[in-house]
């Protein structure tokens, strides 16, 4: 059975640069397609509505990062236990964990939906809005959380078409909805005068097309064996599923809870600035969207990886996996350089895509994107090497990992620095954060290469 397998599955066989291309390139595109229904939005908004809107999205953007924090809890981690199950040939098990994966994208999001719209108006306060951005962000989160459950769905049960060896539909299921996001937006914004609702319905609509494709594609198009009965949820496959995913989804978790600090920190040191407390929130909100850009890259490249560090290392086929690794870490790296250079030579032109602002916005902005985001060139290694551990079965290395940056690093740092350095702190703890963040993973994903190359040779 195992050598059926290996076989006839190219992840096992095909060269590393052909195949990661084949994976990369898809999964990048469907990151960036994803990050698009933010960035559009922010766009828009900021041209329509004005720097409140823009600040009223960033209020609204941890229910965002708490659907991916689920989505791909269940669906990483279905997609991994997928692939490790299928390299060791147990096909039957394999599709079983992608049904449970499935139905339970499908309740997670209601659930989540119905929270947010029963709990909005504690949540968008928790969450660091004025009293002026709440006027905004408290309509944008209420409509969006009508597209949450196809949010949920999409996010994660693309990992799941991926791992079926299908990444170019999963692309395209990003790619239909975010192309009719950007249609909608200025139609809704400017068109017919909807304003920042407006905005949230475009979002809503593209959300339910990419989430209808994902569902068309498990009911006609999957090549895995996944009848009726693999749709219940099983408990044995949600603790694996969850054992694999859990560190990918605490990464996410871990970005809502250091935004959700960093909007209140900037409230309560903003006020105390030149700036005020909504020209920082404001930017910030701003500079996180083009963030994505970079970070969707990344998580990318990582995720497009996936399938082939799974299925090999369920083969114990350690060379494909070391050598996957490395190429990896070389293109995050040059990705990281790209961005460092943009981010220190153009911070204006970079805001000034998503509208106009006073003097002292500006200034913010610029000292954010130059100070902030000083290390950027080696930002993609902590992600890409969460993505690895979780992948190769090594739950417990996956979810330190993904934590080290966000709790380990960054949140200690934004509560400390500004009681030194008021509101320029928190611009000071973003390139420590990110240096060591990095240096970590590479001190622990080496270790692991260099074991997988001794288990190697031993054999």
């Amino acid at each position: 059975m195992k050598e059926e397998v290996h076989t006839r599955n190219p992840l096992g066989e095909e060269k590393i640069g052909i195949l990661m291309a084949r994976f990369i390139f898809p999964a990048i595109i469907s990151m960036l397609v994803s990050s698009l229904y933010n960035i559009v939005d922010q766009i828009f908004i900021g041209r329509g509505v004005g720097m409140l809107g823009n600040a009223a999205t960033n209020i609204a953007f941890p229910v965002s990062i708490i659907c991916t924090a689920v989505a791909l809890l269940l669906g990483i981690g279905g997609a991994s236990n997928y692939n490790l199950l299928m390299g060791a040939g147990r096909k039957e098990e394999a599709s079983s964990v992608a049904g449970t994966s499935l139905s339970m994208l499908l309740f997670s999001g209601t659930v989540i939906a119905i929270i947010t719209l029963v709990f909005l108006d504690p949540l968008l306060h928790l969450f660091g809005g004025t009293r002026q951005i709440l006027e905004y962000a408290r309509p944008y989160t209420g409509i969006t959380a009508f597209g949450v459950p196809f949010l949920v769905l999409t996010t994660g049960g693309n990992h799941l078409i991926r791992a079926d060896r299908s990444p170019a539909y999963s692309m395209y299921c990003m790619l239909t909805g975010a192309i009719l996001n950007t249609i909608l937006d200025p139609l809704f914004i400017f068109v017919f005068g909807w304003g920042i609702e407006g905005a949230a319905w475009a979002t809503v609509l593209g959300e339910t097309v990419s989430g209808l494709m994902v569902l068309f594609y498990f009911w006609k198009q999957k090549k895995m064996v996944l009848r009726k009965e693999m749709l219940v949820p099983r408990w044995r496959y949600l603790k694996v599923i969850a054992s694999l995913g859990v560190a990918s989804s605490l990464n996410q978790v871990a970005m809502a809870i250091v935004q959700i600090t960093l909007n209140n920190v900037l409230r309560r040191y903003g006020a105390d600035s030149v700036y005020g407390s909504d020209i920082p929130i404001a930017c910030v909100g701003v500079i996180s969207k083009v963030n994505m850009v970079f970070m969707a890259i990344c998580i990318g490249i990582s995720q497009g990886c996936q399938p082939i560090w799974g299925f090999n290392c369920g083969a114990k086929n350690y060379d494909r996996v070391r050598k996957t690794y490395l190429r990896a870490f070389q293109v995050a790296v040059a990705v990281g350089i790209l961005f460092f250079i943009i981010f220190q030579l153009f911070p204006d032109q970079l805001v000034s895509i998503f509208g106009t602002g006073s003097k002292e916005y500006f200034q913010f902005a610029r000292r954010y994107f130059r100070i902030f985001m000083f290390m950027v060139f080696i930002n993609g290694i902590q992600p890409m090497s969460t993505g690895f551990f979780s992948s190769i079965g090594k739950a417990g290395l996956g979810v330190f990992m993904s934590l080290t940056r966000q709790i380990l690093f960054l949140l200690p740092l934004i509560l400390l620095f500004p009681l030194l350095f008021g509101i320029d702190g928190v611009m000071y703890a973003g390139p420590i954060a990110d240096g060591a963040a990095a240096l970590v993973a590479i001190l622990f994903a080496g270790r692991e290469l260099r074991r997988m190359r001794r288990e190697k040779e031993g054999c």
